[in-house]
């Protein structure tokens, strides 16, 4: 499956579940409610005092599933950044095109972005048989 496959099939999820690194070097995971770009680039929100803020912000590199649906699911590890500027709010409208109800939480205390672009991702499909396994590396 190509780039624009892959972002085909991560488009149809809204939520997907990052995994990070505590300053203890314990995995940390959470659900997020994300928007993916044609670039495969992930942009989630959330609040400043949480695990992954903390986490996301003292070690960029994360992981992430996308979809789990009929055996066939997206891997994904990346880099995440806070964009600023014109680029969050470049950002922040791919996210709203997915949540509009985010514009609501805009006004919450600590509310921030953070983009995942991506280093490496394997899209897996187990219903076919041999398993259909594709890997790109960024």
């Amino acid at each position: 499956m190509d780039k624009a496959g892959v972002y085909s099939y991560m488009k149809r999820y809204r939520y997907g579940v990052v995994s990070s690194v505590s300053d203890t070097g314990m995995p940390q995971s959470a659900l997020v409610g994300m928007a993916v770009t044609p670039e495969l680039e992930i942009v989630f929100d959330t609040v400043n005092f949480s695990r992954k803020y903390r986490n996301l912000t003292a070690r960029p590199s994360c992981s992430v599933v996308v979809g789990w649906d009929w055996e066939q699911t997206v891997q994904y590890e990346g880099t995440a950044i806070e964009p600023r500027g014109a680029e969050l709010q470049r950002y922040v409208e791919v996210y709203l095109a997915t949540f509009p109800d985010g514009r609501a939480r805009m006004s919450w205390p600590g509310i921030t972005y953070f983009l995942v672009r991506p280093r490496w991702v394997r899209y897996s499909d187990f219903t076919k048989n041999p398993a259909l396994i594709e890997e790109m590396k960024f």
